[in-house]
């Protein structure tokens, strides 16, 4: 039979997060509380570990009265300067005064921008003691317990956080595959940016079909040398937490649209050492055997790229009496149309 069908870019990939940190401490400090629990999903902003705050309060409030102390010297030489100026002006005292005066003003005015930095670092500093998410996902066990000095040396990891929604699948594609995906995007004046916008389709191992729907959203700009492919990746939306980073899963790529394919059960293939072939019977009712190449599998039928023309006369039964060169008597039975198999 003849019909449309789809062909696809088939490979074998792998999940993993499109986000994962290491949650790090990153003051000194004991380890005071942990706040949520191993394994759970966390918004982004939500506090869950806090390290011995209390020390840093006070340095950020020791730095902030060091300030004010700061500005308060600012504004008496401020004040001192201006007057200097005056004085100078009457002539009531020397400039080397108001060089003096004004030495000091800048001083002041340097202290005081010290004093506002660190008062910005304590300020930072504190806001450390509270580890809070950098983004919604999941939480892995904790690695440090409650009164344990963390960040002594170098940052101390605490746990790990990882996003799961959308979730990254990497596939690698053979030069080949990746030849037939250009030609065609070429026939089809498609871009670099709509080759991104091509459908994804991918299945666990024990899933039937390709449930998970997604798109690509990245290919490599060269060919690995040693493998000979190129590493192409996929984004899927994930709001249910199926797949999981690591999973091995199944991946096909819709690339074009064969218009009037030929399709025969697949039952009337065989194979042999030169490769696949079907029997069919010639206009004299004589067994031929015929090579093909084929494509992929859709549902019972098997597309034929090349091999047979839409006339041929394929056996699909008695093929254990269906002997090449033999003259058969042949009862014709034309292939229904299926509906395709659900995807």
């Amino acid at each position: 039979m003849q019909r449309s069908v789809t062909r696809y870019l088939e490979a074998t990939g792998n999940t993993a997060p499109i986000k994962s940190v290491d949650l790090v401490a990153r003051v000194q400090g004991f380890l005071q509380s942990i706040n949520y629990q191993d394994g759970t999903f966390v918004k982004q902003g939500t506090t869950l570990f806090t390290i011995e705050p209390e020390t840093y309060k006070l340095k950020l409030e020791q730095a902030q009265a060091a300030e004010v102390g700061a500005q308060a010297t600012v504004k008496s030489a401020e004040a001192d300067y201006k007057r200097q100026v005056e004085l100078v002006q009457k002539q009531a005292v020397s400039q080397s005064t108001l060089d003096t005066s004004t030495s000091t003003r800048d001083n002041s005015q340097a202290s005081l921008q010290q004093a506002q930095v660190n008062t910005k670092i304590a300020a930072v500093n504190y806001g450390y003691t509270n580890v809070v998410a950098p983004f919604d996902g999941i939480v892995s066990a904790h690695l440090v317990s409650i009164g344990e000095l963390v960040g002594v040396a170098s940052p101390t990891q605490l746990a790990t956080i990882v996003a799961l929604d959308p979730i990254y699948v990497n596939f690698n594609v053979n030069e080949q595959d990746v030849l037939r995906v250009r030609e065609e995007a070429r026939r089809r004046g498609m871009t670099a940016d709509d080759l991104k916008s091509l459908p994804i389709e991918v299945g666990l191992q024990t899933e039937s079909g390709f449930p998970h729907k997604g798109k690509l959203d990245y290919a490599s700009p060269t060919v690995n040398q040693s493998t000979g492919t190129l590493a192409v990746r996929g984004v899927l939306p994930n709001p249910d937490r199926v797949l999981l980073p690591g999973y091995y899963v199944r991946v096909r790529v819709p690339f074009e649209q064969q218009q009037s394919a030929l399709l025969v059960p697949d039952v009337a293939l065989g194979s042999d050492q030169s490769g696949r072939y079907v029997l069919v019977v010639n206009g004299e009712n004589v067994v031929e055997q015929r090579k093909v190449q084929t494509g992929p599998l859709e549902g019972d039928l098997r597309v034929i790229d090349s091999g047979l023309k839409p006339d041929d006369r394929v056996v699909t039964s008695g093929l254990l009496r269906a002997i090449p060169g033999q003259k058969v008597d042949p009862q014709v039975k034309k292939i229904e149309a299926q509906p395709l198999p659900a995807k």
